[in-house]
This record gives structure tokens, sequence and C-alpha cells, in this order.
């Protein structure tokens, strides 16, 4: 499965219906659940890995446009 992180990006920070806070607040789900799969010794999940570059970049991206 091909991931255009690009595209994504672009897309999430153009939606209007995500707020600043819904993006921190995803990335920082995302965090703590990497942190206790750690803490557990688990491997960690490409996917959740590949979702907060995502969001961390659409997130970026929106901030760069408000300034």
């Amino acid at each position: 499965m091909k991931l255009d992180i690009a595209a994504m990006s672009a897309r999430l920070a153009s939606d209007t219906k995500l707020t600043d806070y819904d993006f921190w607040r995803a990335i920082k789900m995302i965090d703590d659940e990497l942190y206790q799969i750690e803490r557990r010794g688990n491997p960690i999940p490409m996917q959740m890995l590949y979702a907060r570059h995502v969001l961390r970049i659409a997130r970026s991206t929106r901030l760069k446009r408000k300034t």
C-alpha cells in the first residue's frame, strides 16, 4: 500500500471541520499510545508512525498558512 503523505496532509490541513485543537489532541493521543507500547516492549505499528507524521505535517502546514 503506497501512502501519499503530502496529499493526505494537505487534505487534512485544508479541512475546515478540524480545529487546531483536534490536530494537537490527535497527535497527543498517538504519542501517548506509542509511549505505552514502547514501555510494554511491544513492536511499534508503522501505521501509527505514518498517522503521526501526516498529522504533524498537516498541523504545521495549517500554522504556516495562518502567518
